[in-house]
């Protein structure tokens, strides 16, 4: 078995820019949800950190441990995708197991300075688990997938560029839905942490929005109506990305529609997992179905419009819903549901979740401000 494929062949296939944007962001998705919330870093004894890896965590749920296997099983699909075809396959793989647990390692070695995190040997062992099972994964995978091609044949079919950096945000705008949002789809709200942040540097109270609106307070209407108009102009603007990259013989109105229940799917899974079950809908409130409506008809007569006006249309209407969801307060009812908030589940991904959640926005931007698509 050689390691890697001979010139012509290699010249014969295509790589994946996808598989290597998804891999690099996955990446520091782990990182970041292994390392959150990055304060309080002490230099402490390394003498000691032999001792503390070895040691088997009193405290341990089965839930986090599948968690914790299924979280790094796309990063070592991701590893064998991203090396084609420049490795060949169980190369590949193996390659993916190594890298696999190298992340892992050196993720609950820096745990170690993190007063609020805990190194532990069992969370090593079932991420690097997680890694095997998915280098094996991608292994099988890479023929039916890569190899024959169908999912390039598909994009080439359906799209009018190369848009793997759209698909990657896309994929990351039904995965931001995990973290709780004050409104559906209410991703960008960043006023507040930057509030918290200048509050705790200067030792004093201050809220970025309550100044912006001079001590406005909305009534129970308007927090309806802010709702609708933050549901609807995101969910538009999301729908609208995926619109913008597909062309006439794209079954547009079927993927659209399949990414906005997996938005809604995955949202009502996490708000089950996170409060309780009887919570699963709770975002269904009477702002998000007038949010939805609206959505839903603004998509319908978006979607004639051609590619770079769909393009303009969805940055105006994200910025919109950028502004309104940081200018209007959290709604009330939702601060209270926070109280019941389940928080060792999940719990080694919150921090990675909540930073989709209030970055996507601009990540969305930052995809539509590239080149526009041809038509």
């Amino acid at each position: 078995m050689q390691p890697s494929l001979s010139t012509d062949a290699v010249s014969s296939q295509h790589s994946s820019p996808f598989a290597r944007v998804s891999l690099a962001a996955y990446l520091f998705l782990i990182l970041y949800a292994s390392w959150y919330p990055f304060t309080g870093w002490q230099a402490n004894n390394w003498a000691a950190l032999p001792d503390v890896i070895q040691q088997w965590p009193r405290y341990w749920s089965g839930f986090d441990t599948t968690i914790n296997v299924v979280g790094y099983i796309p990063f070592g699909i991701l590893i064998v995708f991203a090396l084609y075809p420049l490795v060949t396959r169980w190369w590949a793989a193996l390659l993916a197991t190594l890298g696999g647990i190298m992340v892992s390692a050196t993720a609950e070695v820096v745990q170690y300075f993190l007063p609020s995190r805990v190194t532990s040997l069992l969370d090593f062992l079932t991420n690097a688990s997680g890694a095997i099972l998915g280098a094996i994964l991608g292994a099988l995978l890479t023929p039916l997938i890569l190899e024959k091609g169908r999912l390039q044949l598909l994009r080439k079919q359906w799209t009018y560029r190369e848009s793997s950096r759209e698909f990657l945000v896309l994929a990351l705008w039904t995965m931001a839905q995990i973290y709780p949002q004050a409104y559906l789809f209410g991703l960008g709200q960043i006023l507040p942490i930057i509030s918290q942040s200048l509050s705790e540097m200067l030792g004093t109270d201050i809220d970025i929005s309550n100044f912006l609106l001079q001590g406005f307070e909305p009534s129970a209407d308007e927090y309806l109506m802010s709702e609708a108009i933050i549901t609807a102009c995101s969910c538009t603007g999301a729908l609208l990305i995926c619109l913008s990259i597909l062309n006439r013989n794209a079954p547009k109105s079927v993927l659209a529609t399949l990414l906005l229940l997996g938005a809604l799917v995955i949202k009502s899974l996490a708000s089950a997992l996170l409060f309780k079950p009887e919570y699963a809908f709770a975002w269904l409130t009477p702002g998000a179905r007038g949010g939805l409506l609206i959505s839903i008809i603004m998509l319908y007569g978006f979607s004639f419009a051609p590619a770079h006006v769909q393009k303009r249309l969805a940055l105006v209407l994200l910025t919109i819903s950028l502004i309104v969801l940081n200018l209007v307060s959290d709604n009330p009812y939702f601060a209270a549901t926070m109280q019941t908030w389940v928080q060792g589940k999940f719990l080694n991904f919150n921090g990675a979740a909540q930073f989709l959640s209030v970055f996507w926005p601009f990540l969305g931007i930052w995809a539509l401000l590239r080149k526009p698509a041809s038509s």
